[in-house]
């Protein structure tokens, strides 16, 4: 696996499975079919193992041959690029506002679409952690030590990457206990860290990219899956994993794009798509990219690569998904006064 390389760079990759290539002939009535999914901007290496062990799957039990394509962004940009025309017959999305904007303002996705899976339409989870250079020589530890002078946080921009607003809401929600409730405190912690970043990407594997490669910064913050996946890809140029006391429940909502599916005839194959990724099989590839699952047999299979972290949940801390847009995100509010650089 390459995190930097070849497939992953790229912003569209088709992939196609090993029935695909061998050229088996369709079962009567069901013809070739091509799906796009529309994902988030660090997934590329997930995806790029997903999708042929679905293929392989999908031909088994139907005898139809399936083409899988990608497109990667931050996922706001993703939803955007919906709304505006992108043909995504699913989205594997990791926040729940971008999905639940394809209804809001399209009608895409319909009303119901986190009751259609388990666990809200989440087959995964994670969170935001750390990723530090060898010996963690600014003895970062916590949310509280990102405000502090001198150290460089890299991390996307939250009006893009919905990465980067679990960040935002994990260092909100920490350093609220941090500081007892004081929210003025918070918030002047919040503007440190903001000002403390040398260069906001636009997603999240830009400002992977940004810390690994372009040497930026004293500490990457992102997902678990991608901070240990960076580790086990680059070991060798001295990165070290470091998980914060407490941090913000990340959901990777995931939905078919109903209305361009229907349109394209692809509805059963993109249900069975997502269906997919709670099988044993697609519970089994998240966790060996270091996503923790629900399936208890891969959980206590995998149990000794993730330690124990007290994950705050949106609901009990900010309200729920709609009232933290409405509160944080939307234009004017509390993210926009805190990132404005003076």
């Amino acid at each position: 696996m390459k995190w930097f390389g070849g497939l992953a760079i790229a912003a569209l990759v088709a992939l196609s499975g090993p029935a695909a290539a061998q050229g088996t002939a369709p079962a009567a009535g069901k013809p070739p079919v091509e799906l796009l999914n529309a994902s988030y901007d660090i997934a590329r290496e997930l995806f790029v193992a997903i999708n042929p062990a679905f293929i392989e799957d999908w031909k088994a039990k139907t005898g139809q041959t399936v083409s899988v394509k990608q497109s990667h962004a931050g996922s706001s940009a993703q939803a955007r690029a919906i709304l505006e025309g992108l043909q995504a017959d699913v989205v594997t999305f990791n926040q729940v506002t971008d999905v639940q904007v394809l209804h809001d303002r399209g009608d895409l996705v319909a009303a119901d679409w986190q009751a259609r899976l388990p666990n809200n339409a989440s087959p995964f989870y994670s969170f935001p952690a750390f990723l530090v250079r060898e010996g963690n020589p600014k003895g970062i530890k916590d949310w509280s030590d990102l405000a502090r002078e001198g150290v460089q946080p890299i991390f996307p921009n939250p009006k893009t990457s919905g990465n980067a607003r679990y960040t935002y809401l994990a260092a909100y929600a920490a350093l609220l206990e941090h500081h007892k409730g004081d929210v003025e405190k918070v918030q002047a912690d919040i503007k440190r860290i903001f000002a403390n970043v040398p260069v906001f990407d636009t997603g999240g594997r830009g400002a992977t990219t940004s810390f690994v490669e372009r040497g930026l910064g004293d500490v990457l913050i992102t997902f678990e899956s991608e901070v240990n996946g960076v580790r086990r890809e680059y070991g060798n140029k001295g990165f070290e994993v470091v998980v914060p006391p407490v941090s913000i429940l990340a959901e990777f909502p995931v939905s078919v794009v109903d209305k361009v599916a229907a349109a394209k005839g692809t509805t059963e194959v993109a249900t069975g798509y997502l269906e997919f990724l709670y099988g044993d099989k697609g519970q089994e590839i998240l966790a060996d990219f270091f996503y923790r699952v629900h399936n208890p047999d891969v959980v206590a299979r995998h149990k000794d690569r993730f330690p124990e972290v007290r994950l705050l949940k949106v609901e009990d801390v900010f309200g729920g998904w709609k009232k933290v847009s409405e509160e944080h995100f939307a234009a004017g509010k509390t993210l926009d006064t805190l990132f404005a650089r003076n």
